[in-house]
Order: C-alpha cells, then structure tokens, then sequence
C-alpha cells in the first residue's frame, strides 16, 4: 500500500534499523507524529508463543494509568438493579433480550461489550457477530463480570484489553501523541510488567521477541527489548 507524504517525510528523519531505549523511542515517536488529529500511540509487541495452543494465548486487561486518551463506547448486557448501575457508572448503552436483537440486526455502534453472567446464554449467541471484532465478552478480560458498573468505571477510566493474534503478536494503544512523554512511559511500563506477567508457563525460549513503537500515520520506531525494564521501573517510582 502506497504511503503519504508526511509518512515518507518522517521515515527519513531517523534510522529503521536501530534498536532504541522505550523512552527514547516514545520521544522519537512523538516528533514524528505529523497528521492533522491527535494520534494514537500504539506498541506492538512480538512474543515467543504458539497462540495455536490455548495455553499460550496471552490475553488480559491492564490499567493504564494515565488513561488512554480515548472515549471508549461501551455496551452492557445486564437487567434490573445491575443493568441501572452499569447506567449510572456511565455506559453508552445498556439492555438485555433487546440489546442482543439489536447487535443481531447489525447494530455495532460500541467499542466495548460488558454483560454480567446471567446474560451470557443469550449473549452467547452473538459469537459470530462479536467474535470477529473482538467485542465477544469474556470472563478472562473482565467483561463477564457480575459487577457490570466497576467494569464500565475501570474501561472507561483507562483499562485496555490485550490479547496475541494468530501470529503471536500484541498490539496496544498507550495514549496519545498529545500525552507528554512521561505519561507515555508510564503506560507503556505498566502495560510492559503486564505482558511479563502474563508470560504463559509453556512458553519455551525468548519471550519478547520484538518490539516496535508507532503513531497512528507514523513509521515504526524499534524498541531494544532488552531495555523495556527502564519502563517498567520508571512506572514503579512513579
């Protein structure tokens, strides 16, 4: 696919093979984020697992701390007093028999579904629709929970989703270009311990593989993996 201007521009700007410190790779990342909007800042990361096996999948949620930068639409399948405080914790959208006819008939206009146990026979059968797009509820993310309004706080307040694709990689948003740099590093260092946490059992040699930084229009800055702990203990102190 053809690239723009702006993108040629700044693919010039810098060396594509050098492996740089996290810090100095969001900092670079951000002097090259040239587009007319306020651009995501995504990490995508290379790990060493086999997501064919179920036990390899890595897949979580992780707090950012200094939130995502993005209003994140959320839907909730719940009834009566849970479906009232998923409402008033700030959901977008919120129903039950109705909402799954609705997300049936085509309707998608969330970033993030929630339901509470009760609610997944019924939702359960929305996998075709849901699944695709990422957007199937699951127990391991948090978003099958029975407690529907703490989820909707914790997603809209800066808790991201993570999981390998079929190719073993991850790829999350940490912010926004517009976030100085020290919040960047912090997401990024506590998204970084995550991932390290989540290290499935089963998985055999190098972990982290590789790791590259980006804006949304912009080039791919590589990360020494190596030196992802400076993060990790920066997010500590702070």
């Amino acid at each position: 696919m053809a690239k723009g201007k702006r993108y040629s521009d700044a693919s010039k700007r810098y060396d594509k093979d050098l492996l740089h410190g996290p810090g100095e790779a969001i900092d670079l990342v951000k002097s090259l984020s040239a587009a007319k909007f306020d651009e995501a800042v995504d990490v995508v990361f290379v790990l060493g697992v086999d997501p064919r096996k179920a036990e390899q999948i890595v897949r979580g949620t992780v707090a950012l701390p200094a939130g995502t930068g993005k209003d994140v639409r959320v839907a909730v399948f719940a009834t009566g007093d849970a479906a009232n405080a998923a409402k008033e914790a700030g959901a977008d959208i919120v129903g039950a028999e109705e909402l799954v006819a609705e997300v049936e008939g085509g309707m998608l206009d969330f970033d993030l579904a929630i339901a509470t146990p009760e609610m997944m026979p019924q939702v359960g059968k929305l996998g075709r629709v849901l699944g695709p797009r990422g957007l199937m509820p699951n127990p391991k993310t948090g978003t099958v929970t029975p407690d529907a309004a703490k989820a909707v706080e914790q997603f809209k307040g800066g808790t991201v989703e993570y999981r390998t694709d079929r190719n073993g990689n991850v790829h999350v948003s940490v912010g926004k270009s517009s976030f100085d740099g020290d919040a960047l590093r912090t997401n990024l260092g506590a998204l970084v311990n995550e991932i390290n946490r989540a290290k499935p059992a089963s998985a055999k040699g190098r972990y982290v593989k590789k790791v590259t930084l980006s804006s949304t229009m912009g080039p791919g800055v590589k990360v020494d993996p190596s030196r992802l702990d400076e993060v990790v203990e920066a997010s500590a102190a702070d």
